[in-house]
């Protein structure tokens, strides 16, 4: 078992697979904290497998966790977004990317559900009054007597890459690319590879109609229509490699473009 995955005491077989969704974790602790509400979903009755998964930065992502459990023999996935507040594009790029992800497969899913929103629990408020009344027990924060300048290094990386997070591209996804972007920016050290590249969220970049977008700089180069796949390819092609990648450019052609359809060339087969 990897380490945000937990087995309960059924069978695998017409079982139930939970994932539990949070936003981002860049640390061991918010991890491991996820670890330990995974292992308590593990032991209830009627869930086979608990795993936590992350939308944004974090590992394992939601596609992947998805991976592990989509082509087994579960009858069921859960997902649990343990998200504050629900905004409405959260459930939608949420939906969205799952209908995505199922037809790239090319394979039957189990049935998916996504659990409803934490605030509309009948057991909110019960557990806000606890949270609330628990601070009597809780130091009080005070003041720092001396006020200690902090220096800071400018950034040496020469590439930029701004994902929209206006609201077409959150409808399509934006946070799942984002979240991609930034688990490939980790795991290829691209700050320290090449020219260096640093990433951030942008406002609304401009053609919304090609949603999701994002640019690279100094190039200018706009990208639309991102998959993960076409993350994984600029990454490699453009960020590493110099040259841009021309099936999800788009050019400032003073005209308005539709979004092109690319197939992917070698869809992942299942994993089971």
């Amino acid at each position: 078992m990897g380490l945000h995955e937990h087995t309960g005491t059924g069978t695998a077989r017409g079982g139930k697979a939970v994932l539990l969704l949070a936003k981002s974790a860049f640390a061991a602790a918010p991890h491991r904290e996820m670890q330990r509400i995974a292992a308590m979903v593990g032991l209830m009755p009627g869930v086979t497998k608990a795993l936590c998964c992350f939308s944004e930065q974090g590992s394992p992502s939601l596609r992947d966790a998805l991976r592990t459990v989509s082509g087994g023999s579960f009858a069921t996935i859960v997902i649990v977004p343990l998200v504050l507040p629900m905004e409405p594009s959260f459930h939608n790029w949420l939906t969205r990317s799952l209908k995505r992800w199922q037809a790239e497969d090319g394979f039957a899913w189990p049935q998916v559900r996504i659990a409803r929103d934490i605030a509309q629990s009948l057991h909110f408020e019960p557990l806000l009054a606890a949270l609330v009344a628990g601070t009597a027990a809780e130091p009080p924060v005070l003041p720092d007597s001396v006020h200690k300048p902090e220096g800071s290094l400018v950034p040496a990386q020469k590439r930029r890459v701004l994902v929209c997070e206006g609201g077409a591209c959150n409808a399509a996804g934006a946070d799942v690319i984002w979240g991609h972007l930034r688990n490939r920016q980790v795991e290829r050290k691209l700050r320290l590879t090449g020219d260096g590249t640093m990433t951030a969220k942008s406002t609304c970049l401009g053609p919304c109609n090609l949603a999701p977008v994002l640019q690279v700089f100094p190039e200018g180069t706009y990208y639309g229509g991102v998959t993960e796949a076409a993350v994984d390819r600029i990454v490699e092609e453009h960020l590493v490699g110099g040259h841009v990648v021309s099936d999800f450019a788009y050019a400032p052609t003073g005209r308005k473009q539709r979004l092109r359809t690319i197939h992917p060339k070698n869809p992942e087969k299942p994993k089971i």
